[in-house]
């Protein structure tokens, strides 16, 4: 049975999307989409993953200062009926032969940056982590 390898990204890939981001985020910045669901929200495209074929791309973003659980799914929705608007924006500012087709994802890596540093401070974890004065003299007694 043959094991299935995760592939690392091209070079090709990663400057595509590295581009695709630096154009979203100017876009998004302008705040010029009009949906009420957007306006005023300050957006920040944390990643952009290209398929290897360069005709989809995953965008990661996230909300400055989080949102809350039940905003996600409308802001989603009012970003992906905006990924037309936005894939026109982005075949104008990155030249490739076929715009890719935008996915929105929130980010999860900021919740679990939180949640991680939560486990950190709890007293168990702590108790754990600090260093203990019987060790590290290197002597037995």
């Amino acid at each position: 049975m043959k094991r299935q390898q995760t592939k690392q990204p091209s070079q090709r890939q990663l400057k595509v999307g590295e581009e695709i981001r630096h154009a979203l985020a100017d876009e998004l910045e302008r705040d010029r989409l009009r949906d009420p669901e957007l306006s005023g929200l300050m957006l920040t495209v944390t990643e952009v993953r290209a398929s290897p074929d360069l005709r989809n791309a995953s965008v990661y973003v996230m909300p400055l200062g989080g949102i809350d659980e039940a905003r996600k799914k409308p802001v989603m929705a009012a970003l992906q009926k905006a990924s037309s608007y936005l894939r026109r924006k982005v075949g104008g500012a990155v030249h490739l032969r076929t715009v890719p087709t935008l996915t929105f994802i929130f980010d999860p890596s900021f919740d679990e940056a939180g949640h991680i540093e939560q486990l950190l401070k709890d007293p168990a974890v702590a108790q754990d982590l600090s260093p203990h004065k019987d060790q590290g003299n290197g002597q037995n007694t």
